[in-house]
């Protein structure tokens, strides 16, 4: 929590955590970056303030403040999955990842992203960054046909992590999604305050660690590293 990101769709400590918003901002960072979803983000919220009224807009008016963002289905899938929503008992989004699975354009990694940072539960969110990441890890040398393969072959690894005792699920989903960015500067002059962390990544015995914890890291600046700290 201490080294989160401020970003525009991320309750911060204190603040009540909006499916709504979390789902809105997933959807749109498919295959898209920050830095490109946030003015889209801003002004969706701005159009449609909620499920309902994102459920209630005609999808020509959708797609058209979607222009410019591409990968046009998930526009489609998107004013889909709200109509989905609004039409459920309250107009409340499923709090559980097969519910979710469930909706028009919702695969496992966003599912799992709701679940955790909307719901407080326990989900793993694992994409190709977090494969290559669980993967080196834990020296897994299998050599899988794609990304859905591999994502699926390593999220039975990635569920079992979801033991922390010192931090929500929430923030676990969150910093597994800020470690994708950053650079390990293991092994250069700043890594005896690494060292002196605990970080595996000093001492590349991946296959040792029983669990994993990813924050970011701010040790030195204005390097910013991946800090695996063992557990149990």
């Amino acid at each position: 929590d201490r080294h989160a990101r401020v970003l525009p769709w991320r309750a911060r400590r204190g603040e009540r955590t909006e499916p709504y918003r979390v789902w809105l901002s997933e959807i749109m960072l498919q295959q898209t970056t920050v830095k490109a979803v946030a003015p889209y983000y801003a002004r969706f919220l701005g159009q449609w303030p909620d499920v309902a009224a994102l459920a209630a807009a005609a999808l020509d008016d959708v797609l058209r403040a979607w222009a410019g963002l591409g990968y046009y289905a998930r526009a489609r899938n998107l004013h889909a999955c709200a109509k989905a929503v609004a039409a459920r008992p309250g107009g409340a989004f499923p709090t559980t990842e097969e519910e979710l699975l469930e909706l028009p354009g919702i695969g496992p990694y966003t599912a799992a992203a709701v679940t955790s940072i909307a719901f407080g539960a326990p989900a793993a969110c694992v994409d190709g960054n977090v494969v290559r990441i669980l993967a080196r890890l834990t020296a897994n040398p299998t050599a899988f046909p794609d990304s859905a393969t591999a994502a699926a072959g390593i999220r039975a690894g990635a569920t079992v992590l979801l033991t922390p005792a010192s931090t929500t699920f929430t923030t676990y989903a969150c910093a597994h999604a800020s470690a994708v960015t950053a650079r390990c500067t293991a092994g250069t002059a700043s890594s005896a305050a690494c060292t002196s962390m605990g970080c595996p990544l000093t001492t590349r015995r991946f296959s040792m660690v029983p669990f994993l914890l990813i924050t970011a890291c701010r040790i030195t600046e204005p390097c910013t590293r991946a800090i695996l700290a063992m557990g149990g």
